[in-house]
């Protein structure tokens, strides 16, 4: 008797703990819905260059390796 009143006491406790887990599912999603779409992140070139200003000799000596003759093939 005192067996079951245990088990029945453990299975509400459960109970208890799968309707909070609902609830706190429930509130996860609606924050992420009502938050709407996330913002995109714009691509930067904000500190790719060490030196500090980019120079006219930087652009061409890039071109020249981005570019490079179709000979070296």
């Amino acid at each position: 008797m005192a067996r079951k009143l245990r088990n029945a006491a453990v299975l509400d406790k459960i109970d208890g703990i799968e309707r909070e887990i609902a609830k706190l599912k429930r509130d996860v999603i609606h924050n992420l819905v009502a938050r709407g779409p996330l913002r995109k992140m714009e691509p930067s070139l904000f500190g790719s260059v060490r030196s500090g200003d980019v120079t006219e000799k930087m652009i061409q000596e890039s071109k020249r390796n981005l570019f490079r003759k179709l000979n070296n093939l």
